[in-house]
């Protein structure tokens, strides 16, 4: 078989010259070290293009790297191999992505999720917000068009050049610089999008059908090569949508077999109701009862704005300056519509159950005495977000074999409202006509039944609605100085430090009016405000969608007309619009770091030739919490299982502490033959905990339950970072320049997880009326049952009317009377499981990586290939009821991707899968139970002709096989959601000057 011979040490520098430039992070060697942004390095020039060169560029950057290093490389300049960065990093062996309607979002490496990855722009720490998860340190892809991006880098072991946060992988994004590659390249592109999921949403829902993607790049240097000026600019547009049937809330328990809990768990054989209980769960085994079921349906309207401008001088051979913009936009309109139902957990509930220790029921029935409410909600959703950041970069050749360099820069990411009705927002109508109500989930889709509904004689009208107002804006100044001295013949020493700022505030307000049994009454509301649609016809590729027993109708609604139906009715416009003045939580949190490290790196000229570098880096890191919060002032029972907190006033924190770390690395690479590697690196790398985790400041849940209490969460500034200390393994054989084999082995063992501890307290004197005096008095004379909350609110209602905190308002629709009763400074304290952080878990993650990249001669013809397998002896336990700590997104992957390419043509056919794995610890109402994410695949298909050496056209399928995703709890049978999107199809155009 053929080989190919290593560069010798010295010519490294050649390949990290075709595989574009590595950055500040780039492999530090002996006489060669890769060339930085802007570094003034001259290598020759060479162009890539086409997916095999891309390819071979890829090899190159993983060959030469110092440590373990993946990365993909554009073909062309403006040409990345994937719509969505996020969407090329899962072709990496080792990486895996979470998904947001059905576009790549963030990333999972090696089993460690998105918290715990560390994405640089050009070997910067950037800034990140998003407003589905405030408190998060995860970098969202879906913010950065791909023209623009020259390659992607991913270092999976650590080196002490590198900046931390990355205990799965650091990701460096590269942008094209105009002194990369000299001369004039320009090229502009056009795309038509037709996103099917848009054509699956209701009528006066969707978007239109086909959307808009314009991009454009300009490079330019000048003929004496000292400036360069390179402008790229993008504009897409995407109309989308997704529709989801499931338990948002989850289910209620798990309960034992055997307990007694009034209300609660199931009837005991013998007691009344059980008789209606097929194969009842043992006494030993553990049940789950369903909480809700609801059918949603999501449009979404996208528009994403990026822009960057880079301007490069180099007034001397020796030194190369570079100044940069980078401009990111990012809007979502997101509007939705929902039918759903709550279970009460009556006595009267029919249900059958499968068989095993921990169970959820196969059906599951309920019959009321009165009339019980179907939901109809309406939501409107609009955000906005926004990245900035200006940088600029010095690269200065002292003297022969002294290389210095410093870096800075100030970026910001800022998210919020798009709306006049704030960030996110719902209206919820009902028809009181429900009776008996049935879930069937032997099918893929649940079944939900309900024969008695009559929405005609009962109308839907307003009820409760929730207007919140989200904010978050985070700042990142970074300042680094480093240098790179030769010593001797082979070796080098770097060194340098680093001061890093980062700010992160998030805000949060809600305006909610808790009239769930009906805000006016039923006539102000018209029939034709609400339209209605085929509910099947939305879930049509799930299974069971057909059945006959499902409840045959979806009503959607315009937000902003019955939103001002409903504020004229009320006569109360304030109530129905969000709180734009003071928030009623404000946190920010700021952490300053300073950083200095230290390298030696040497080749070993023995038998087996070998390449060391050993490194120390250390951090010292402050941390400020500071924090504004709303005190509860009172509880109200509102509505049958409901006690909502009144708030009021202002509450502060503000805690300071700090935490050093030093980190040590050593990487090791053997050239056991000339086209043959081995390669070890140990070291230690951290983590930092998320701002939620951090954050000072008490907040309280805004509903508690009459028979669970309330909810509420504190932060831990004082907490330190999860350490990692790392061991990895290579063996890669490059037996052809297009081609790879390699295997990879990992550990890591970590500590200082910051594990959650329930607490379970009274917080602001609050009293709850539930178990007060009037509540027993309605168990005791008026003869209710501890599960019948209706029966009590009604007794203390009709008898202790203007009594202390007792409010009678009228009758509601289902025909129980409404008003509030408010807990008494006699009544008992509300209980609330106040959820905190401490360092006080541990963990192991190990696993295998294998990797092929072959081309079939001059065919044209090529195949990748990659599994991952993920390992921690620490599992989630199903059948335990209390709050475990167990690493999220932990799943095995694989990907295989065909190629063919030709003078004329390029054909890549990707697959993608990603095994299950658990997502979160607790449910959507904070209870301690696991979420599981099913196994996902997905078929991606590209195709490509150049017309002539300047225009090209592109067609482009993404989730070509229609898959759909779904989430279940404890069991497999237990489902919690699925959800159906659609594929994307896009034709487009390129033209390059």
């Amino acid at each position: 078989m053929k080989t190919f011979s290593s560069p010798p040490r010295q010519r490294r520098l050649i390949s990290l010259a075709v595989a574009g430039a590595c950055a500040s992070l780039a492999p530090a060697y002996a006489q060669n070290t890769a060339p930085t942004p802007g570094d003034g390095t001259i290598g020759p020039s060479v162009v890539v293009t086409g997916i095999r060169a891309s390819m071979q560029s890829t090899l190159n950057l993983k060959r030469n790297a110092d440590g373990i290093v993946d990365g993909i490389v554009a073909e062309d300049m403006g040409k990345f191999p994937d719509t969505n960065l996020a969407e090329s990093l899962q072709r990496i062996s080792g990486v895996s992505i979470d998904r947001s309607n059905g576009e790549g979002q963030k990333v999972t490496v090696r089993g460690l999720g998105p918290d715990f990855n560390l994405v640089l722009l050009n070997g910067r720490q950037m800034p990140t917000t998003d407003l589905s998860d405030l408190s998060g340190r995860s970098f969202d892809f879906s913010n950065l068009a791909s023209e623009a991006i020259s390659q992607l880098q991913v270092y999976k072991t650590g080196r002490a050049d590198s900046p931390t946060g990355g205990i799965g992988a650091t990701i460096n994004v590269m942008t094209a610089r105009p002194f990369d590659n000299p001369g004039l390249h320009a090229s502009v592109g056009a795309k038509a999008v037709y996103d099917t999921s848009n054509d699956h949403v209701p009528d006066m829902l969707k978007g239109k059908k086909v959307t808009p993607e314009i991009s454009g790049i300009y490079s330019n240097t000048s003929e004496d090569g000292r400036f360069g000026v390179a402008l790229s600019a993008s504009y897409q547009s995407r109309n989308s949508g997704f529709n989801r049937a499931g338990l948002a809330n989850g289910y209620q328990g798990p309960y034992l077999g055997s307990a007694v809990i009034a209300g609660q768990t199931l009837p005991q054989p013998g007691q009344l109701g059980s008789e209606n209980i097929t194969n009842r769960p043992a006494q030993d085994a553990l049940y789950s009862i369903p909480q809700n079921m609801g059918y949603g349906v999501n449009a979404i309207q996208r528009q994403r704005t990026n822009a960057q401008l880079t301007f490069q001088f180099r007034p001397v051979k020796e030194l190369t300056t570079t100044v940069d913009y980078t401009y990111s936009e990012n809007k979502i309109q997101t509007k939705r519509n929902e039918l759903s139902v709550w279970f009460a957990q009556t006595p009267t509930s029919t249900s059958s159950w499968p068989s095993g220790h921990v169970v959820s029921p196969l059906t599951y029935s309920e019959v009321y005495n009165a009339p019980q409410d179907i939901s109809v909600i309406g939501g409107d959703y609009a955000t906005k977000t926004k990245n900035k950041s200006l940088g600029f970069n010095a690269v200065w050749k002292a003297r022969p074999g002294l290389k210095v360099e410093f870096d800075a820069h100030h970026s910001t990411a800022e998210s919020g409202a798009d709306s006049p009705f704030g960030s996110e927002n719902d209206l919820s109508n009902a028809s009181f006509s429900r009776g008996t109500t049935s879930l069937d989930f032997t099918h893929e889709l649940p079944i939900l039944s309900m024969p008695a509904a009559d929405l005609v004689n009962a109308p839907i009208q307003a009820a409760g609605s929730w207007f919140h107002n989200s904010y978050q804006k985070s700042i990142v100044k970074q300042a680094q100085a480093k240098a790179s001295l030769e010593l001797l013949e082979s070796s080098n020493l770097n060194f340098g430090v680093g001061y890093t700022d980062t700010s992160n505030r998030s805000t949060y307000s809600s305006v909610q009016n808790n009239t769930w049994g009906g805000a006016t009454k039923a006539s102000d509301y018209p029939a034709s405000l609400f339209q209605a649609n085929s509910l099947s016809s939305f879930f049509n590729k799930l299974g069971g969608a057909n059945s006959p027993n499902l409840f045959a109708t979806l009503y959607t609604f315009d937000f902003a007309t019955v939103r001002q139906v409903t504020a004229n009715a009320v006569g109360n416009q304030a109530a129905y619009l969000p709180n734009f003045g003071t928030p009623d939580t404000d946190r920010t949190l700021e952490e300053k770091t300073t950083s200095g490290y230290l390298s030696f790196n040497t080749d070993w000229d023995t038998k087996i030739p070998f390449h060391s570098s050993v490194g120390l880096r250390v951090e010292k890191t402050k941390v400020n919490s500071v924090a504004q919060v709303l005190p509860g002032t009172a509880v109200v029972w509102g509505s049958q299982n409901e006690l909502p907190i009144t708030f009021g006033g202002q509450a502060f924190s503000n805690t300071d502490a700090s935490y050093t770390n030093v980190l040590p690395a050593l990487n090791l690479d053997f050239d056991v033959r000339s086209d043959m590697k081995v390669r070890a690196s140990a070291g230690a790398t951290i983590g930092r905990p998320r701002y939620d985790q951090l954050q000072g400041g008490l907040t309280l849940g805004t509903i508690a339950n009459v028979f669970t209490g309330g909810t509420a969460s504190v932060g831990n500034p004082a907490l330190k970072p999860v350490k990692s200390k790392n061991l990895d393994l290579s063996w890669e054989w490059y037996y052809d320049k297009q081609s790879l084999m390699s295997l990879a082995y990992f550990h890591k063992k970590m500590d200082n997880y910051a594990g959650q501890t329930l607490v379970t307290q009274s917080l602001y004197d609050l009293h709850t009326p539930v178990g007060g005096a009037y509540y027993n008095a309605a168990i005791g004379a008026g003869g209710c049952a501890v599960a019948d909350t209706n029966c009590i609110r009604d007794y203390i209602l009709s008898n202790y009317n203007g009594q202390p905190g007792v409010t009678k308002t009228g009758t509601k629709g289902d025909g129980h009377l409404d008003g509030t009763i408010t807990g008494l400074s006699t009544d008992p304290l509300l209980q609330f499981s106040t959820t905190t952080y401490a360092n006080q878990k541990s963990a192991n993650v190990s696993g295998a990586e294998v990797n092929v990249q072959h081309m079939f001669g001059q065919s044209g013809f090529g195949i990748q290939a990659n599994y991952t397998y993920v390992h921690s002896p620490l599992k989630y336990n199903n059948a335990d009821v209390n709050d475990q700590f167990a690493i999220l997104g932990l799943s095995n992957s694989a990907n295989v991707v065909g190629i063919f390419e030709n003078n004329d043509w390029s054909v890549r056919v990707a697959y993608n899968w990603r095994d299950s794995f658990l997502a979160a610890t607790t449910d959507a109402s904070n209870r301690a139970a696991p979420i599981y994410t099913d196994a996902y695949g997905q078929v991606d298909v590209s195709i490509g002709y150049n017309f002539n050496k300047n225009l090209s056209f592109q067609a482009e399928v993404i989730n070509l096989t229609d898959a759909t995703t779904r989430q279940h709890g404890r069991t497999e049978a237990s489902t919690l959601n699925v959800t159906q999107a659609g594929p994307r199809y896009m034709v487009g155009v390129r033209y390059k000057f």
